[in-house]
């Protein structure tokens, strides 16, 4: 019996299952079945000459060597916006070698590229061990983005939580916003204390 699981061997659905019983019903029919104890990750060949979805990644010790890559945007005709939300961000302060905190969203409307999630994951989290005051980190970030995308327009707003009593907010944006493109706001509130 595994018991991080709490169960032994494995689950066996009926297929008879009740009509009503929505999940049991899609659990039967896709046939799910555990994964061997020993089993070993499958490298799957990268999508589109992408090298990190899909594969097991080491961490990159810098936003310097951190690879954003890209993916076709579905279509260039329907002008979209994507956000992205990393409310864990973490730097270091470059003078005192403590970590700063901040909620980033990034919004960008793509013209032929999107970015991949999983390398734009991997380089916000390279900057955990990254010494810049929050200003540079907010203008790193935004200036590889625009360098791997070319977007329409792109805006970063990064919401860094107080260190030594003062919240640091910092907003960059490449151009005015596009016509006919729905920005919602940032859904970020402005610092409060205990007032």
């Amino acid at each position: 019996m595994d018991a991080s699981k709490g169960r032994s061997g494995p689950r066996f659905y009926s297929r008879a299952a009740p009509f009503f019983s929505r999940r049991r019903f899609a659990v039967a029919a896709l046939s799910v079945y555990p994964a061997p104890p020993n089993a070993e990750p499958i490298a799957l060949p990268p999508p589109n000459g992408l090298t990190q979805l899909g594969q097991p990644t080491t961490p990159p010790d810098s936003p310097d060597t951190a690879i954003l890559e890209r993916v076709p945007a579905p279509d260039a005709s329907h002008r979209t916006l994507v956000r992205f939300t990393a409310p864990e961000f973490t730097s270091l302060c470059p003078i005192t070698a403590q970590p700063d905190f901040a909620h980033i969203v990034i919004d960008y409307v793509p013209d032929t590229w999107l970015v991949e999630s999983k390398s734009l994951k991997l380089f916000l989290g390279s900057f955990r061990n990254h010494g810049a005051f929050h200003e540079a980190c907010t203008l790193q970030i935004a200036t590889r983005l625009i360098e791997t995308l070319s977007p329409v327009w792109l805006r970063i707003g990064a919401y860094f939580y107080p260190r030594g009593g003062i919240p640091i907010d910092v907003f960059w944006q490449s151009a005015s916003p596009p016509e006919g493109i729905w920005i919602p706001d940032q859904g970020v509130p402005a610092y409060r204390g205990r007032g």
